[in-house]
């Protein structure tokens, strides 16, 4: 990343720091012309900016990374978002295959790491490096979801792959996501009423218990609390 992009921002960063996620969203639509995607994963955050690039008619691409073992609920969803808006969100899957072979164990539960990397950051990095080092992907996480994502910023630049990423959502809270679905009557994924407040593959998503961390069901019973996506760097920079 050269200097100026690393002004340019932290500027933009600072501007738009508390902004309202359509204000942000426009801002990127506007500083990466046809070269800004919102990968979406159908969790509340992302069905909240599905919506708000809907509403706004923005110009950003939505893709989603299909691992083939999403919950039926998150695939019914899918089709809901698309339809309220009449937008497409594409499908991203990766070369692993959706079937397990008899006799042999489950590649989540053989090395879960290695798992999303083939399932999720490999397509993503494919889908991602079609935008070019001058684009922008725009994701929903938020500074109090984990640690990893504690020192997110609306503008940033990602060294993992290669080009600038865009979180509208990264000073909200939970509640604040929650109160704008609600009121905008956006649909969102039904597992959230079953004790699922974070959503991925059926396989390695379980419901949280009462006083439980949000991401407790993610690889229970792991110390892996990320798929690889946002993950931090061994120097603690953000990739």
């Amino acid at each position: 990343m050269s200097e100026p992009i690393a002004q340019e921002l932290a500027a933009l960063a600072a501007r738009h720091e508390g902004g309202q996620p359509e204000e942000i969203l426009a801002a990127a639509a506007e500083r990466f012309p046809g070269r800004i995607a919102l990968a979406c994963s159908f969790g509340a955050e992302d069905c909240l900016l599905v919506d708000a690039v809907g509403r706004a008619r923005l110009p950003v691409e939505i893709f989603t990374i299909d691992t083939g073992f999403l919950f039926a609920e998150t695939y019914a969803l899918w089709g809901r978002l698309e339809a309220r808006h009449g937008l497409r969100i594409r499908a991203v899957k990766g070369d692993a295959p959706a079937v397990v072979p008899a006799g042999e164990p489950p590649p989540w539960e053989r090395d879960p790491d290695a798992c999303c990397d083939v399932r999720k950051v490999r397509p993503l990095r494919a889908a991602l490096a079609a935008l070019g080092p001058s684009g922008g992907w725009v994701t929903g996480i938020r500074r109090d979801q984990t640690p990893d994502r504690g020192g997110a910023r609306a503008f940033e630049w990602d060294p993992r792959f290669g080009l600038a990423k865009v979180n509208p959502l990264v000073a909200w809270t939970s509640d604040d996501v929650w109160r704008r679905l609600r009121r905008l009557g956006v649909p969102t994924n039904p597992l959230h009423e079953q004790g699922y407040p974070s959503i991925g593959c059926a396989p390695c998503t379980s419901p949280v218990r009462p006083g439980e961390d949000p991401r407790a069901g993610r690889w229970r019973g792991r110390e892996k609390t990320e798929c690889g996506l946002h993950r931090l760097g061994p120097g603690g920079e953000r990739r």
